[in-house]
């Protein structure tokens, strides 16, 4: 597939088929996120991949798909085939940061976990259309509750969940009602 057809066709899905995951196609997905840009060659993004009915239950659960289900919707979290939680770790950027080739004030300025977090997020959501499968991302609700259930480290943060699977036909979000923002490419200046 072409990169503009990828690029296009990538969406948030929030509802997905039973259809199993590849588990190849699923650690092509989980490499693609530690291939993205890495402040300082920092490598301090991990991923948890989960494909067990029970923890995905539980990371739903967590994550108040309840609520979710109360709005109306359908089942989203709970129905993918594959979960990857996309994990930061700012001490290794610090300790990055105070090597000498690299000035540690600059982390005040821009954290770069949140920037190479929000690549790896991309790499994610694109290598899952690539490999002919759908995602969503859940970033709000839950979060610590899922660090718990995962022990993950608390040096550690998640920056969100990442849905995998075959998509089903679902409600498009209200929000692209709203139409393209137009003004936001700018040439040479502002």
């Amino acid at each position: 597939m072409r990169f503009a057809d990828v690029l296009r066709r990538r969406r948030m899905v929030r509802r997905y088929t039973a259809d199993p995951i590849p588990s190849d196609a699923l650690e092509r997905i989980l490499d693609a996120a530690t291939r993205g840009p890495s402040a300082g060659w920092s490598q301090g993004i991990s991923v948890i991949g989960i494909t067990g009915r029970e923890a995905i239950t539980a990371v739903a659960d967590a994550c108040g798909e309840e609520q979710y289900l109360a709005k109306g919707f359908d089942p989203w979290i709970s129905t993918a085939g594959a979960l990857v939680v996309l994990c930061v770790e700012p001490a290794v950027y610090r300790a990055r940061y105070a090597e000498d080739d690299k000035d540690p004030a600059s982390l005040g300025r821009i954290p770069w976990w949140w920037v190479d977090g929000g690549a790896a997020l991309m790499a994610l959501l694109l290598a899952a259309v690539d490999e002919g499968l759908a995602a969503g991302f859940h970033g709000g609700a839950g979060i610590d509750r899922v660090a718990e259930i995962l022990a993950v480290p608390a040096e550690v943060e998640i920056i969100g969940v990442v849905t995998i699977g075959h998509p089903a036909p679902d409600r498009r979000s209200g929000s692209l009602a709203r139409g393209r923002r137009t003004g936001r490419i700018h040439h040479q200046a502002w």
